[in-house]
């Protein structure tokens, strides 16, 4: 694995956007891995290294305001058209005709709208825990914390409030958590600790104008293979979105996953083994 960058281009300049290359350069089959709305790049180092040794190239981006990616000095050009900007630059870094894309809750809805777009190059699909159809009462629990700005005395403090605060990826083993912490946290000025994201990326979800997303003509237009990994227990992805989105649209193959909730965290074998069994198989 190597750490890489690119510069991406807002309203205020250009914004450096870091991103993990796992894998050889110049294999054929290339996949992109978009975390959720809070998260970083590297909840996906346990499923790349496993692509990467069935052959794949896996590239994870830290969107812009998370992980090493910069901050956006305001907050309101953090943006979904900003992010599909620098999405795209990504891809075209990256040089392939047709990429494989897994994307978690938010990283999810991105590929959703990319993967309808015509010449779309997402050959394959792989949605975590989000679907064409996301109720109004979890965004606005999202909201409750996103905007928040805790401060740690040390990484076991990030830890356990990661801890408590994403249950909904289920049990993992303790070293699964204590990367999370790792890569997870920041250095404030003061020395002590913070979460890896600006905690102005949830304006939006605060600005009382919340309300359910839906986006059923986008999915009615996705033409690839798609395979969605939901939680037992989500509050996002609901069961009857689960079943419509195996009905209609690309007809998904949809995996209800045990014991977790919003959203699988991806980091497991038997999770693993089923996405690398639809890209692969």
């Amino acid at each position: 694995m190597i750490e890489d960058s690119l510069l991406g281009l807002s309203a205020a300049g250009f914004h450096r956007i870091a991103y993990t290359d796992w894998g050889d350069p110049a294999a054929e089959r290339v996949v992109v891995c978009v975390h959720g709305l809070t998260r970083n790049s590297r909840d996906f180092d346990r499923l790349a290294e496993d692509l990467a040794g069935s052959g794949a190239r896996v590239v994870c981006p830290d969107i812009v305001g998370r992980g090493r990616s910069d901050w956006f000095a305001f907050p309101a050009l953090y943006t979904d058209p900003q992010y599909f900007a620098d999405l795209t630059a990504l891809i075209a870094r990256l040089g392939a005709a047709e990429i494989d894309w897994i994307g978690t809750s938010m990283g999810g809805l991105f590929g959703m709208v990319l993967a309808a777009q015509p010449q779309s190059p997402i050959r394959r699909l792989v949605l975590n825990d989000v679907g064409p159809f996301v109720p109004k009462a979890s965004l606005e629990r999202i909201g409750d914390y996103v905007g928040r700005d805790p401060i740690f005395e040390d990484v076991a403090g990030v830890e356990a409030y990661l801890r408590f605060l994403y249950t909904g990826f289920g049990v993992l083993p303790d070293a699964c958590w204590s990367a999370m912490a790792e890569h997870g946290h920041r250095l404030r000025p003061d020395g002590r600790l913070g979460l890896a994201y600006d905690p102005t990326i949830g304006n939006a979800l605060k600005s009382g104008a919340v309300e359910d997303i839906m986006l059923w003509p986008l999915w009615d237009r996705i033409r690839c293979p798609v395979l969605v990994l939901r939680g037992a227990d989500s509050d996002l992805l609901l069961p009857e979105t689960a079943r419509e989105m195996a009905e209609r649209g690309p007809k998904a193959t949809v995996v209800d996953i045990p014991g977790t909730a919003h959203a699988p965290s991806l980091m497991v074998e038997p999770q693993i083994a089923l996405i690398r069994d639809f890209l692969f198989g």
